[in-house]
């Protein structure tokens, strides 16, 4: 994190030195409907983000201290809620607007994208077999994971070629979950780069009418450590405020992702198929990596005519053209206003 011996010692010293709160009786939402802001804001962990002008501020309700574009920190008035509303200062829009007005030299974008294919090797994952026409057919997750992941790939590698797009596996291979993790969180960007990591997956249930495809996300209610403890100095308070600050802005990107992902699935495979919803949970795969992160489940190979899609080529092009949309729609977001090209 950029400047932060300059951060660490200068919010030790405000947090020790109090501070004198501005009123806060600005409803920020009502605020935003005119100053051009875009706000999200997840009510379970009371955390959300502010863009603007291709910047992004995460602040959480109570806290001095907001995360500017991932990178560096600012004090301000804490956001509050009232009456299940979010009231900001003046203090608190004048910092906001400053930051979102200034012209950043290092533009913050999506650096590399990882894709894992589930499974793998020794572990088929969620196996099935039909009988079609006499003849036995056997879907296994670890087949559809592994097509789909590289499709995406080819995908993603055309449109971005400027970007690191990385498969965890791309052959039939077994790699453990803390493996998988290990290479998300070894990916090499430069500071003003995001990392972001899908993982594809097929599902199985003893209903075998259960069917549809969902795009997990991790729970709120999961803490893992994201920061380097080096950020914070020696200060423990300081170090917990910021790793939940950007553990949080995890979060929302990670739930930003899972909806464009839903919604480009939907459009390609249409009623072919049920939409589940965005699910939060805490998968050992996605909760153990530090960026964020999403698991989508294509479909119950447990459900006969929806194993029977998992096994059609052309179906699973839909999937995957789906899910890159969705990622696609994510990366222009993210980026939007920096000067980069968008992905149609």
């Amino acid at each position: 994190m950029s400047d932060k011996k300059f951060f660490t010692s200068f919010l030790t010293i405000f947090l020790l030195s109090g501070f004198v709160f501005s009123a806060n009786n600005i409803s920020l939402l009502e605020n935003a409907k005119t100053s051009g802001m875009t706000i999200y804001y997840d009510s379970l962990s009371q955390s959300g983000m502010i863009e603007k002008n291709g910047h992004q501020l995460s602040f959480r309700n109570g806290e001095q201290i907001v995360i500017l574009d991932s990178i560096r920190m600012m004090i301000t008035d804490a956001p509050e809620i009232k009456n299940n509303q979010l009231f900001v200062s003046q203090k608190f829009i004048d910092d906001s607007e400053n930051f979102f007005n200034q012209k950043s030299e290092m533009p913050f974008k999506v650096g590399a994208i990882l894709i894992d294919a589930g499974h793998g090797g020794k572990d088929p994952g969620a196996v099935k077999t039909y009988k079609k026409n006499g003849k036995d057919i056997t879907i296994r997750e670890k087949d559809v994971n592994l097509k789909v992941a590289k499709m995406l790939y080819e995908r993603l590698h055309a449109a971005y070629p400027q970007k690191q797009i990385i498969l965890t596996r791309n052959s039939d291979v077994f790699l453990s979950l803390s493996e998988r993790t290990d290479i998300a969180n070894n990916v090499k960007v430069n500071e003003n780069e995001a990392v972001l990591f899908i993982s594809i997956h097929v599902n199985s249930s003893l209903n075998k009418n259960s069917s549809g495809y969902e795009v997990w996300y991790l729970s709120p209610g999961y803490r893992r450590t994201v920061l380097d403890k080096s950020a914070a100095g020696d200060d423990n308070t300081l170090f917990t405020i910021m790793n939940s600050m950007l553990e949080e802005e995890y979060t929302t990107e990670s739930i930003m992702i899972a909806k464009y992902i839903m919604d480009g699935l939907q459009a390609q495979i249409g009623k072919e198929s049920t939409a589940r919803g965005i699910r939060a949970e805490e998968w050992f795969v996605v909760k153990n990596s530090n960026m964020p992160a999403v698991l989508i489940e294509l479909g119950f190979v447990s459900n006969e005519k929806e194993a029977m899609l998992l096994n059609d080529e052309k179906y699973l092009k839909k999937a995957t053209l789906g899910i890159y949309n969705g990622i696609a729609a994510f990366v222009t977001h993210f980026e939007r206003s920096q000067g980069f090209t968008s992905v149609d």
